[in-house]
């Protein structure tokens, strides 16, 4: 057996291939009424192709905790039961064809209430569907944001919980893993990095304290979701600063936290954090960071970043880098990778009936 076809067992779920595909944001929900935050036909036909395609688990796009918590006014969120019965049409499709539905929990923090990439990104206001942003520090992301508000104690203790009620509707909703995002500068992330957090009282200064926010969350996360379940954690290995930033080995030193808190797998990105930094891309250019993790520590990984070719990715899983990879542009320009690669390695991905003149 190929090892991008092998199944991986966590917890009690088996997955049924190691091709997954990572959280990308589509941008593509109702901004405010009724349906706010509730996947739409887009994100059903998006994520039904890619399951039909063979992919082992759908990780869905960044959702946000709270209206506040979106990176964009048009993103998903699970705040509200409308959105949980609104997500069972793709939990259920994607479980029906042998994927396995995962959701990844979110707060945008300090970057958040901007507009469309397409729409150039900028942040954008009441006017516009905006709010006011927050983070643990008064601190821009760039020259274009306006400086966020910081949360207080009492504030702090309102987003874990709230991360924690997303996590029952995310059950609720038919999802089998849950991902928190602590990466690519948003509000954990922001609290972990020295770069984003200059607090000084007991979720600032020193690692633990940098730390406390996001095990908390985790924590908060893990006693609603059931034993059985796997949750997942995404983190940015660095911020790509020379110094005053998270860095690799802080993230190593996280995992094995992070793992005795009750988290299944890391899901390996980076950057995000610290606006106009130079970062070295190239074919797998972060998947030294997962296998750094996947040496130094006992927490599996997944790895991410310009994955695209079917022996590259092969190549990583039997080379002990990384116990899964997630295409994320290679699934959007092929829905149908999975199944692909399978048959040029051998290996076996589940085929819709539909499709048997494909095989």
């Amino acid at each position: 057996m190929t090892a991008l076809f092998e199944p991986c067992i966590l917890r009690e779920l088996t997955i049924p291939n190691r091709v997954w595909m990572p959280p990308m944001c589509q941008y593509s929900a109702a901004p405010e009424g009724p349906q706010a935050g509730a996947p739409t036909d887009w994100h059903f036909a998006h994520y039904a192709a890619r399951a039909t395609g063979g992919t082992g688990l759908i990780i869905v796009e960044a959702t946000a905790v709270s209206p506040q918590g979106r990176i964009s006014p048009y993103d998903l969120g699970l705040w509200n039961d409308t959105q949980v019965e609104a997500f069972r049409r793709i939990t259920g499709f994607l479980a029906a064809h042998g994927t396995v539905p995962a959701v990844q929990l979110a707060h945008a923090g300090r970057k958040a209430s901007t507009e469309r990439p397409w729409k150039g990104g900028a942040p954008v206001g009441p006017e516009a569907h905006g709010w006011d942003a927050v983070a643990p520090s008064p601190l821009p992301f760039d020259d274009r944001h306006p400086a966020p508000a910081e949360l207080t104690v009492d504030q702090i203790k309102d987003v874990v919980e709230q991360f924690a009620a997303a996590a029952r509707r995310a059950l609720d909703a038919g999802f089998q893993v849950a991902e928190i995002h602590g990466a690519h500068g948003y509000l954990i992330n922001e609290f972990l990095s020295p770069h984003s957090n200059h607090r000084t009282d007991a979720y600032g200064g020193s690692y633990e304290n940098r730390t406390r926010f996001a095990l908390e969350v985790v924590d908060a996360v893990r006693e609603v979701w059931p034993d059985d379940k796997p949750l997942f954690f995404r983190v940015s290995a660095t911020d790509w600063l020379e110094d005053g930033g998270w860095s690799a080995d802080d993230t190593v030193r996280f995992a094995t936290g992070l793992r005795d808190h009750g988290i299944d797998l890391l899901d390996v990105s980076s950057g995000g954090n610290a606006s106009g930094v130079r970062i070295p891309t190239g074919p797998g250019y972060q998947v030294p960071f997962a296998a750094r993790v996947k040496n130094e520590t006992a927490l599996p990984v997944a790895a991410v970043g310009l994955i695209t070719d079917v022996e590259q990715a092969e190549k990583i899983l039997a080379n002990g880098e990384a116990d899964a990879v997630l295409l994320g542009r290679e699934l959007l320009r092929n829905p149908s990778w999975a199944r692909l690669a399978a048959r040029e390695l051998g290996g076996e991905v589940r085929v819709p009936d539909q499709y048997h003149r494909s095989v």
